[in-house]
C-alpha cells in the first residue's frame, strides 16, 4: 500500500512539473520602465507639481492638423511608486504577456535617483514573482529636455553629469549587487544576473579609458562572484552600426564594435529605433531597416544580439515647441508585424536567451508606450498577448 502510495505521488508530482514546464512562457519579452511617474522631490526641479512626469503627460496638445496627440493614459496619473498601483500594473503586463521589467536606473551627484517606482512600488508588491527584472544603468547627463518649461530653449543648461569616476563606480556596483541581484525575482542568464549600460561613450569617458573601463568590470565581476553568484551577464545598448566610440576629451578609441569586443560585453540590444534609424516615416517602412540591422548585427557580433522593438516614437510632449521627427502608422497591428519579426530572429537562435526588449512599459512623453491609452485601449498590450501566449 505504501508503494502504490508513493508511486501516486511520484505521478502527481511529474504531472505538475510538466503542467508548470507547460505554463511557462517561453520567451523572455522585456520592456523598458521610465521611473517618472512618482512624486520625487529631488525631481521637482523638472516637475513642481509632485507628480514626476504627469505634469509634462497632462499638458500635452497636438501642434499640427493630425498629429496623433495628446494621448493620455487609460488607467490615469498613478502612482507607480504605490505597491498596490504596482501589483496592478505587474498583472496587466504578465496576462499580456511581458514577463520582465528592465528599469531605467539613475545615479547623480553620488546619489540614486528616481527609485521609488522600483523600490517602493514594483519590489513591495506582492505579486512580483510574475514579472522578472534588472537594472539598465540610464548613465547620461541630464539638462532641461525634462523640464517642458525649458526645453529645447537657448539656456538647455547642464545640470547632470552621467559620468563616473572609479570609486564611484565601485559604490554603485556595491550597492547594484547587494539591493538588487541578490531579489529572487532578478533576471538572469545562465544564472548571472543581467546589468545594462545605457552610454557607452560617457562611461569610458568617466572611467578614464577603455583599458581602466575593462579593469572595471573585471573587479564588477569578480565582486559578483564573490557575492555567491556565477557570474555577471553585461549588455549593452547599441547605436547604428559603424559608429565609433570616444574617450577622454573626445578622442575616438575605436568602433562601437571593437569597443565592445574590448571590454567583454555578454550581450547587446538597442533601447529605441530612434537611436539607428530614420524615425520619420511610416512604421512599416521603418520596420524594413529595422530587419536589416538586426542580421547586420547578428553577423558582426560573436555575442548575442537581443532582439529590439519599439512602439512608437514622438517627443513633441516634452515642448512647447514643434520636434520634427515623427513615427507615423504606429498602430497596434503594425506593431504586432515587428513582434513577429522578433519572434522569428528569436527562434533562429536557440542557443542564446530568448530575450526581446521592447521601448516601452510607459514612456508617455516620447510616445512609445504598451499602457493602455484613450486612443488604443489595450491594443499594444494584445498585441504582446495575440504573439506570445496566445499562438503556440
Amino acid at each position: 500500500m505504501k508503494k502504490l502510495l508513493v508511486f501516486y505521488l511520484l505521478i502527481c508530482c511529474f504531472a505538475l512539473s510538466k503542467a508548470q514546464e507547460k505554463a511557462q512562457q517561453k520567451y523572455d519579452v522585456a520592456a523598458f520602465v521610465w521611473p517618472s511617474y512618482h512624486p520625487d522631490e529631488r525631481a521637482k526641479i523638472f516637475w513642481p507639481e509632485g507628480i514626476g512626469e504627469w505634469q509634462t503627460v497632462k499638458s500635452n496638445q497636438s501642434k499640427f492638423e493630425g498629429h496623433e496627440q495628446p494621448r493620455y493614459p487609460l488607467w490615469g496619473y498613478i502612482n507607480e511608486a504605490d505597491p498596490y498601483v504596482a501589483e496592478m500594473e505587474i498583472n496587466a503586463a504578465a496576462d499580456h504577456g511581458v514577463n520582465v521589467f528592465i528599469f531605467d536606473w539613475y545615479w547623480y551627484d553620488r546619489m540614486p535617483f528616481l527609485e521609488g517606482h522600483l523600490n517602493d512600488g514594483y519590489l513591495k508588491a506582492g505579486n512580483n514573482d510574475r514579472v522578472k527584472f534588472y537594472l539598465m544603468w540610464a548613465n547620461h547627463d541630464v539638462n532641461m529636455t525634462w523640464d517642458k518649461r525649458n526645453a529645447g530653449k537657448p539656456n538647455d543648461a547642464l545640470i547632470w553629469k552621467g559620468s563616473v569616476d572609479r570609486e564611484e563606480f565601485e559604490v554603485i556596483c556595491h550597492r547594484v549587487i547587494k539591493k538588487y541581484f541578490s531579489h529572487p525575482s532578478y533576471y538572469k542568464v545562465d544564472g548571472k544576473p543581467s546589468f545594462m549600460i545605457y552610454d557607452l561613450n560617457i562611461l569610458i569617458q568617466g572611467l578614464g579609458g577603455v583599458e581602466n573601463t575593462k579593469d572595471a568590470f573585471e573587479w564588477f565581476r569578480n565582486e559578483t562572484q564573490k557575492a555567491g553568484f556565477k557570474g555577471l551577464d553585461l549588455q549593452l545598448t547599441l547605436r547604428k552600426s559603424g559608429k565609433g566610440v570616444t574617450g577622454i576629451a573626445g578622442d575616438k578609441v575605436g568602433s562601437q564594435k571593437e569597443v565592445i569586443e574590448q571590454l567583454g560585453f555578454d550581450g547587446v540590444t538597442h533601447y529605441q529605433f530612434v537611436h539607428f534609424t530614420n524615425v520619420n516615416r511610416d512604421y512599416n517602412e521603418i520596420l524594413g531597416d529595422v530587419e536589416k540591422e538586426w542580421n547586420t548585427l547578428d553577423t558582426e557580433y560573436k555575442i548575442p544580439y537581443y532582439v529590439h522593438v519599439s512602439v512608437g516614437w514622438d517627443n513633441n510632449p516634452r515642448f512647447e515647441m514643434f520636434r520634427g521627427g515623427i513615427v507615423k502608422n504606429n498602430t497596434p497591428e503594425n506593431f504586432e508585424k515587428a513582434l513577429r519579426k522578433a519572434k522569428d530572429f528569436v527562434d533562429a537562435h536557440p542557443k542564446q536567451a530568448p530575450l526581446i526588449t521592447i521601448n516601452s512599459w510607459n514612456e508617455w512623453t516620447e510616445t512609445s508606450y504598451l499602457q493602455p491609452c484613450t486612443m488604443y485601449g489595450y491594443g499594444y498590450l494584445n498585441a504582446i498577448k495575440k504573439v506570445f501566449l496566445e499562438e503556440k
